[in-house]
């Protein structure tokens, strides 16, 4: 499971990730947790970017990575690509606690 983006703030630090069994869904989507999280959240980023299941986060949290998401879309998208051609993966580091 690549993790393709690590969003850290002062408080937690999302975990962007696919499952390797993504690789045979058409529709581009991520999954998101925190590191005690059990069963991540998933997010559509096509057509539109949009809660797909918001797993064991809270209201608050899944609004929030669905954001997260939605300003960085282009760059989960360009990462969903590379997956799906069997590409090199680099992990996306935004911090946001500076």
């Amino acid at each position: 499971m690549p993790k393709i983006l690590l969003y850290i703030t002062a408080k937690v630090i999302w975990q962007f990730l696919f499952w390797n069994t993504d690789y045979h869904e058409n529709r581009a989507h991520v999954h998101v947790g925190k590191r005690s999280t059990e069963h991540l959240c998933k997010i559509w980023l096509e057509p539109n970017v949009e809660l797909a299941d918001k797993g064991d986060l809270t209201d608050a949290q899944a609004k929030e990575v669905v954001e997260i998401a939605r300003q960085y879309c282009a760059k989960l998208l360009s990462q969903w690509n590379h997956f799906k051609q069997g590409e090199t993966i680099r992990i996306i580091k935004i911090n946001k606690n500076k």
